[in-house]
């Protein structure tokens, strides 16, 4: 009897550290349910409907692409702050810039303003191969260590001026701009593919998200809805 009552002690004290479940995984067990709410709730409810956008969405851990202090606030109908006057945009602003994209698998797409990374896991979960440029070398820096940790291979990540574009990888398939410029970067349209599409917000006070499609016959223009978007910078060389 004394064996058996030792045996159930020693199970017991064991399960204190073995049996439960670790809290990383209940974590993320949490984060997983607030994605998927996220998703249903502010992506699906306001008429996102691509599915390759849907599962890129709901795959990316947006808590890993905000700082710690921000963790818990991640998967809510908001931009966070991410450090130097930046933000994440909004999880329905950038499903719908993403949507309106058009991506397909294998495009070469160019992102202008990194940010924390976050769009730009997006559209590598969709299987693009991404070229992104921050103009702030700190965010640049911490992007690129944080996309490479978690597995983004198809990611490069440049510290430059988003203006001026990327001229020795054009041309793109696809442009997205997640800063506000007063009009749009004609560098950027330059470095389009014919057939390609652009989106970006524009504008100073008031802003609009548009969608260019660069054709043989020139430009098209559409605007999606009001936003608003921290500034595009451009360097002072």
């Amino acid at each position: 009897m004394r064996f058996l009552v030792t045996s159930l002690l020693v199970l017991f004290f064991s399960c204190q550290g073995v049996c439960q479940k670790p809290k990383v995984a209940q974590e993320g067990t949490v984060f997983e349910s607030l994605r998927k709410k996220m998703v249903q709730e502010q992506i699906i409810a306001r008429g996102v409907r691509d599915p390759e956008v849907l599962r890129a969405m709901l795959k990316v851990e947006r808590h890993k692409f905000v700082p710690p202090e921000e963790e818990n606030s991640a998967y809510e109908d908001r931009a966070l702050p991410i450090g130097h006057h930046q933000t994440i945009s909004q999880p329905y602003v950038v499903a719908a810039m993403t949507e309106a994209l058009e991506v397909q698998r294998g495009m070469k797409v160019l992102e202008i303003g990194t940010g924390s990374g976050y769009q730009a896991a997006i559209l590598a979960e969709m299987g693009a191969t991404v070229f992104s440029i921050e103009i702030v070398k700190e965010l640049a820096d911490e992007a690129r260590e944080r996309l490479k940790r978690l597995g983004y291979d198809n990611v490069t990540v440049i510290h430059g001026d988003g203006y001026k574009g990327l001229k020795e990888e054009a041309p793109f398939d696809r442009i997205i701009v997640t800063a506000a410029p007063p009009d749009v970067p004609q560098a950027l349209v330059d470095q389009l593919k014919v057939g390609g599409i652009m989106v970006l917000p524009v504008g100073e006070i008031v802003q609009d998200l548009i969608v260019i499609k660069k054709k043989d016959t020139g430009i098209e223009r559409n605007y999606l809805f009001p936003v608003r978007f921290v500034p595009m910078v451009r360097s002072k060389d």
